[in-house]
């Protein structure tokens, strides 16, 4: 017997999904593995077939479901015994932070693409030497004008050579307490200042594409920025 009770929709989602990935990821998993990345057109085929993003509203392409949906994809993904798709981390992680604490302009900008597939997202917060303690992390958010410029360095960054989105944490260093100075901000891939470093080797995961990312005076308008400062 299920702990969660599924409506006939959801019902219906798990095998549509399941049918998907059986199709679509298992057949291809070891030579992702081999390859170290999943390929962006299997992320855009996910969202065509509406599953990614479930939970975000029908105004900017998603179903507006329930976390019910995201336990479907995470049961049916782990049944594949293949990690290098993280939809989950695009779906459950970074995406509600656009859409928690973005503006209406942003996620009118992005959440469409989030929901399609069309832009993979990455989350961008672990440091050289800052880890789970984020108020050790270096990188800084001077403020210039309407724009925002990032410089500094992340490591082991999920979705890092996929990634279109980036949400960088940054602090900003005109405040003292370290725990109040940090923001989230939105990087676009081809930003200028922008680039990724190698894509990292590891003991397992192979195909879930982790790289080192580097911000040099890269200039955002300050609109990128995730809620309050």
């Amino acid at each position: 017997m299920d702990i969660l009770q599924y409506t006939k929709e959801q019902n219906k989602f798990r095998e549509r999904l399941r049918k998907f990935l059986a199709k679509e990821v298992t057949p291809y998993a070891d030579d992702w593995e081999a390859r170290g990345i999943v390929p962006k057109e299997v992320w855009k085929k996910m969202g065509q077939n509406g599953f990614l993003c479930m939970g975000v509203p029908p105004k900017y392409g998603g179903l507006g479901g329930d976390f019910r949906y995201s336990v479907i994809v995470a049961d049916e993904m782990a049944r594949t015994n293949q990690e290098g798709l993280a939809a989950m981390l695009h779906t459950d992680v970074v995406v509600p932070y656009i859409e928690t604490f973005g503006s209406e302009e942003i996620k009118t900008k992005y959440l469409p693409g989030c929901v399609s597939g069309d832009v993979i997202t990455a989350i961008a917060m672990t440091e050289p030497d800052a880890g789970s303690d984020l108020a050790s992390m270096c990188t800084s958010a001077v403020e210039d004008g309407d724009d925002v410029l990032i410089s500094g360095s992340k490591i082991f960054i999920s979705n890092g050579i996929n990634s279109d989105l980036v949400v960088v944490a940054a602090r900003d260093p005109k405040v003292d307490n370290a725990h109040l100075a940090i923001s989230l901000y939105l990087i676009e891939d081809q930003t200028p200042g922008f680039s990724r470093g190698r894509r990292l080797e590891k003991l397992g995961f192979h195909s879930q594409d982790t790289a080192e990312l580097f911000f040099s005076n890269c200039r955002i308008p300050k609109a990128n920025r995730l809620g309050k400062k």
